[in-house]
């Protein structure tokens, strides 16, 4: 198995620091991942009816995916970690209260004013998502590798948490503006435990001694040993020289992924949708697409503490990715509905859309995460926190190349 070899820190009291990326990687994803599973809510809201139509309309999809420039992630890099983090943070929780304020004003006289609203919304978190994760990344290169995983892992727990709450919310709510409003809540108080705990990061004696033997990160400027401020930008090209296998492998893992999640994926109906069973009709998206993705996904994430091949210099790594595209037909010839153009279902079991769904979440967990935290550690140390933003911008490259293709995928149907 392959090792990365890491300098010795004082120990993690309690694991506090561990915790905390775990939480930021959570908060990370965890605003995105709720505005895409609360479809219930998006589709009573937009709807021309006042009614809700228990969950059985599952295809209208308000997921944006961020896009950037990678020089003009490299520039933000020379701002504050605090400014680029926070403010982040304070903007994601802006939105989402005035998203939860929302939920019980009738809208139903304004609902163009409304969408366009939201899609606003979404587009202002995705943004600071993108802002917030890239910064956090780049921190994590300067720590040992587990608490690059700790990051990546706590990205799939916010998935799995907003899949875990739309299912408690859709069982538990009488109507599901009720639904909504504890939904957003929980992501509200969230994002301010989030805020906490970042504050709380600088004042552990371990982080403390990270960035003695480091870059002092928590400042505006990049520090030399001389303890003069280096304004320049990062160089790119010894960065991708070193990186760039693993930033398209990286890119090509999410691009896959996203094309079918949740686009395809929460498309694909139970074979017996027609007995009026709750678990084959309400529950059967959410529990198959949204959730076992997520778990999948989170498994995949956590296996990498414990498990680290291929190594950042094998060939395996990449072909394994290019492996996943098997996935793609597999679950457009699943039940997905309604189709226009192949007609032809080749997998008419419930059991199939399991199985797929939890094989996507697995490897992109697992080969997704691999390369993400082996970036910082191939790269000179002085270029570790540039490279966390460089690979960070790849995963969201291919999110963006991944929703703009899914919308073709899911139009040749």
């Amino acid at each position: 198995m392959w090792k990365i070899p890491v300098d010795p820190h004082p120990e993690d009291s309690y694991c506090l620091v561990y915790i905390i990326f775990f939480l930021m990687g959570i908060g990370s994803l965890l605003p995105w991942n709720f505005f895409i599973t609360a479809k219930h809510y998006w589709h009573f809201k937009l709807s021309n009816n006042s009614d809700h139509s228990s969950g059985e309309e599952q295809s209208s999809d308000l997921s944006v995916s961020p896009n950037a420039n990678i020089r003009v992630c490299l520039r933000c890099s020379r701002l504050s970690a605090n400014l680029r983090i926070l403010s982040s943070l304070f903007v994601i929780l802006l939105v989402f209260v005035l998203t939860t304020v929302l939920v019980k004003v009738d809208v139903s006289d304004c609902r163009m004013g409304f969408f366009a609203s939201t899609l606003a919304s979404v587009a202002v978190v995705s943004g600071a998502s993108n802002i917030f994760s890239g910064s956090m990344f780049g921190i994590s290169g300067h720590f040992p590798m587990r608490i690059s995983q700790a990051l990546i892992s706590g990205q799939a727990m916010g998935g799995t948490l907003s899949a875990v709450a739309s299912i408690v919310d859709l069982a538990a709510a009488n109507n599901v503006t009720d639904s909504a409003l504890a939904y957003f809540l929980t992501a509200d108080i969230f994002i301010l435990l989030c805020i906490i705990s970042y504050l709380l990061l600088p004042k552990l004696a371990y982080s403390r001694s990270v960035v003695a033997k480091d870059l002092w990160f928590f400042c505006g400027w990049v520090m030399s040993e001389g303890g003069d401020a280096a304004s320049a930008v990062p160089p790119l090209q010894p960065i991708l020289q070193k990186t760039w296998v693993l930033g398209l492998s990286v890119f090509y893992v999410f691009f896959i992924s996203i094309m079918v999640f949740p686009a395809v994926s929460s498309g694909i109906q139970s074979v017996h949708k027609d007995s009026g069973n709750p678990w084959t009709t309400t529950y059967f998206v959410p529990l198959t697409s949204f959730f076992l993705y997520n778990a999948a996904d989170l498994c995949g994430r956590l296996a990498t503490a414990w498990l680290q091949v291929p190594g950042p210099t094998s060939r395996v790594l990449p072909a394994l990715v290019l492996c996943r595209s098997v996935i793609v037909p597999l679950l457009v010839f699943c039940n997905y509905q309604p189709r226009e153009h192949l007609q032809t279902v080749l997998f008419a079991d419930d059991v199939y859309p399991v199985v797929f769904n939890c094989l996507l979440g697995l490897s992109n967990g697992y080969l997704g995460t691999l390369p993400m935290i082996y970036g910082p550690k191939v790269v000179p140390r002085e270029l570790a926190e540039a490279t966390g933003v460089v690979m960070s911008f790849f995963l969201t490259l291919g999110l963006a190349a991944g929703s703009a293709f899914s919308v073709l995928l899911v139009h040749s149907i």
